[in-house]
């Protein structure tokens, strides 16, 4: 389960992911500009299915609890080159 929700700011904008499974859950602060937004969704989707996207992406990768608590959806690339070319399929996928 993956919960986004869209907390106050413009931009960048700011959310609260939860992430949990039957065992338990992680909470996480996640910003993402709004220019980030537009080049990776180019205008197709909401923000908030732009992060749960990411969030699938991550967790194919990772556990949740790897998951930094706390980052800018900018940094996705930096630790896993292949994000923004393999997130339309995760954005395709919802």
């Amino acid at each position: 389960m993956i919960s986004v929700t869209r907390k106050s700011g413009d931009d960048p904008l700011s959310f609260e992911v939860v992430v949990g499974d039957e065992r338990s859950k992680t909470h996480h602060q996640v910003t993402m500009a709004r220019d980030l937004h537009a080049r990776l969704t180019l205008g197709k989707c909401a923000p908030e299915a732009c992060i749960e996207a990411a969030f699938r992406f991550l967790l194919d990768r990772e556990p949740k609890e790897s998951i930094l608590r706390r980052f800018d959806a900018s940094v996705i690339a930096q630790y896993f080159p292949e994000f923004e070319r393999e997130l339309p399929r995760y954005l395709a996928g919802r």
